[in-house]
């Protein structure tokens, strides 16, 4: 203790005189040594030790044995809640208030959040040809101003209805596909153009009910 102490003066002193260099160097030994011995968890041995009594605090709460806080949730009031906001997003549905929708559908392999009028273009093979109109059914994500419903992947059946019209199928601008290897006398160059479909979103609504789906039909009724 008696080196440490000594050590810890000669800090205090260099501190006053402003050499930074050798201030760290003597932090890093006094401490690794003080880890060492484990009197990090002592305040009586740093108090004596001429330690701040700020590190001794930071110190405890680094090395603090205390139980993480936990909450006991109640299933009743929990469901209670959840009953409240369906509520409330079905009250807002029903009355018109949901404000401007938007969308995350999943089409042709990607993913495009949308609104009412947007344009999104597809690009690569797709069937639908100018001028159809159709209904994206994979709905990944629907909101307005005041809710969100997000799926697990897709929203409930037959509740978000995206409808979209086909503007237009063209071609890409040309692109280049350079390859070359070098001491090989190895070139060749390609040039190709993808084809691109251009979709209008003409209306986003929300037709059902949150957390009402319909009846599933059973099989004795089914024709097969």
């Amino acid at each position: 203790m008696g080196q440490l102490n000594e050590k810890i003066k000669v800090f205090y002193e260099k501190t006053k005189k402003g050499h930074n260099l050798e201030m760290a160097c003597l932090v890093r030994q006094i401490f690794s040594k003080l880890i060492q011995t484990r009197q990090l968890t002592n305040p009586k041995l740093l108090s004596s030790a001429l330690v701040p009594q700020s590190l001794v605090s930071a110190s405890h709460k680094l090395y603090s044995n205390a139980p993480t806080p936990y909450e006991i949730v109640d299933p009743d009031s929990q469901k209670k809640i959840q009953k409240d906001i369906i509520d409330k997003v079905n009250s807002q549905i029903e009355n018109k208030q949901e404000g401007r929708l938007f969308a995350v559908v999943h089409v042709a392999g990607k993913q495009f959040k949308i609104t009412d009028g947007d344009v999104i273009v597809i690009e690569g093979y797709w069937p639908p040809t100018a001028g159809d109109r159709i209904t994206l059914d994979k709905v990944l994500l629907a909101g307005g101003v005041d809710f969100t419903l997000i799926g697990q992947p897709v929203v409930q059946k037959g509740l978000v209805r995206v409808e979209a019209t086909v503007i237009e199928k063209t071609l890409s601008h040309t692109k280049t596909h350079f390859k070359k290897k070098r001491r090989k006398q190895y070139m060749r160059i390609n040039f190709y153009r993808i084809p691109q479909t251009f979709l209008r979103i003409n209306s986003i609504q929300i037709v059902g009910e949150v957390n009402n789906p319909p009846e599933v039909r059973g099989l004795e009724t089914a024709i097969f």
